[in-house]
């Protein structure tokens, strides 16, 4: 049915307000615009990438008719408090999942994602969830933002590993989508992600060398004076 039938079925209609995550998932906003509502962006939690549930209470108005949630790289977002903060407020909850990956394969992600968990130094790696699926192993680079993780990116790609920052910009800075606002997790989210090549095609060997590959990059992580 795609994200506008799935809107206009459940009753959003034009003039609405739809809370929509500020991270990745701009032809969610696209499509609310596309059926004359009004996206109201809302911050992402530092951990899941996903709607922040304090975030999604804090943009509801009295126009606000639907807030629509997306399960980030493979993890879900936390239903249970976004679906209590709908109820609460007479909203309806729709979720949006990013493309899935198969059963086996997601075990053999888990393996992976748990051996990178172990092993990684100098970058934060994710938050542990049940269920997290790992569509992406996103880590994040510390240090001073952009800048750090770029320069990691290129010395990484520059060893072989086919690294590449997640989101590229918060979606109220895309074009057709702007809106004048900051919101501090998703501007550092965008700013610090990184995702490390995962698939269930990976040997460990393969697995262990980028991990060799990220350690040795450790003095590009330290926060400038």
């Amino acid at each position: 049915m795609g994200t506008v039938g799935t809107l206009r079925s459940a009753g959003v209609r034009a003039g609405d307000e739809v809370v929509v995550p500020a991270f990745g998932s701009a032809e969610v906003a696209q499509a609310v615009v596309e059926l004359g509502a009004v996206p109201v962006f809302a911050d992402v939690d530092g951990d899941s990438y996903c709607l922040d549930p304090a975030a999604v209470a804090d943009a509801v108005s009295s126009r606000t008719a639907a807030v629509v949630v997306v399960h980030r790289f493979g993890r879900p977002a936390d239903m249970a408090w976004i679906r209590e903060v709908g109820q609460r407020h007479g909203l309806l909850v729709l979720v949006e999942d990013e493309p899935g990956v198969r059963p086996e394969e997601a075990e053999l992600r888990r393996e992976h994602a748990g051996y990178l968990d172990g092993r990684l130094t100098g970058v934060r790696t994710p938050a542990p969830a049940s269920g997290h699926a790992y569509e992406k192993y996103v880590v994040r680079v510390p240090g001073n933002g952009r800048p750090d993780r770029d320069a990691f990116a290129r010395a990484l790609r520059a060893k072989g590993v086919a690294c590449r920052a997640p989101v590229q910009a918060p979606v109220y800075r895309v074009p057709g989508l702007r809106q004048d606002v900051f919101l501090p997790e998703t501007e550092r989210a965008v700013d610090e992600t990184l995702a490390l090549p995962l698939d269930a095609g990976m040997t460990r060997r393969s697995v262990q060398r980028m991990a060799g590959a990220c350690n040795a990059l450790g003095g590009l992580l330290q926060p400038a004076l």
